[in-house]
């Protein structure tokens, strides 16, 4: 509710002078909320930090780090050395050389990434249009052409592989852009225990498929994923299945 705008009219007074713009506004004699310090409107409440969104639902807001643009691979690598994917129009293409990983390491996150499946279908199942994208390194959103092409359910595009099918199929036909967007929260240990899963929220060409999805494990083929204890941060990586994916417009927020 905007107190400003109905106060303005009974007291006949400038809305600037009832609530100039640097003015604090809120109150300090409310409830405090449940399970927190701060009050209802409390007035001494932090307000968050402004960022400027970018100009497409898909272009980097102001706070984001920027993995891919289309420029070169310089916060890629493969293997040690430096990530020698294909660059054409704009995109990086996976073309043999190995899988590749930023060489900042995150945990929890947003992260906005494309990729493409090539334009001429050819191959099925896990055998066309094959790539991943793992979180830390080691849990791992499929990438796949899942578009008129039937494969096991925790395989496909957008699943969480080895371990939960996307909610709905989202893919779209091979050769056009697809987009994934990913709230991820990691994993908590206590020593050498789990205290609390990984969480996935996935946004597939804007289709939920998992909404606070929670991870039972590394991602593993053909096996029961578990954890082990790791750090809390890990590397971003793209793997080279050996099918020509593309990925372009690739960008992350810490959380």
């Amino acid at each position: 509710m905007n107190h400003c705008k109905l106060l303005a009219p009974v007291l006949l007074l400038p809305i600037a002078a009832l609530c100039p713009q640097d003015a604090p506004v809120g109150y300090s004699d409310t409830p405090h909320l449940p399970g927190g310090e701060w009050r209802v409107h409390d007035i001494a409440r932090p307000v968050p930090a402004t960022v400027t969104s970018g100009a497409t639902v898909s272009a980097a807001p102001s706070d984001a780090i920027v993995l891919f643009d289309g420029g070169d691979l310089g916060r890629w690598t493969s293997r040690g050395g430096p990530a020698r994917w294909k660059l054409v129009d704009g995109a990086m293409e996976v073309n043999g050389t190995g899988s590749i990983e930023t060489r900042e390491e995150f945990g929890d996150c947003q992260l906005h990434v494309e990729w493409a499946a090539p334009a001429e279908a050819t191959g099925s199942s896990q055998g066309r249009g094959n790539s991943g994208l793992f979180l830390m390194g080691r849990y791992e959103i499929q990438v796949l052409d899942s578009f008129e092409n039937r494969t096991y359910a925790d395989g496909q595009a957008a699943a969480l592989y080895g371990q939960r099918p996307p909610q709905v199929n989202a893919c779209r036909p091979p050769g056009e852009w697809q987009t994934y967007d990913v709230v991820f929260r990691g994993p908590r240990f206590e020593g050498d225990e789990l205290a609390s899963p990984a969480t996935v929220t996935l946004f597939h060409n804007g289709v939920l498929v998992h909404d606070g999805a929670e991870l039972i494990g590394a991602t593993t083929h053909r096996a029961v994923a578990k954890y082990s204890p790791h750090e809390a941060e890990g590397p971003l990586s793209l793997q080279d299945h050996g099918n020509p994916v593309r990925y372009r417009n690739i960008w992350v927020r810490r959380l």
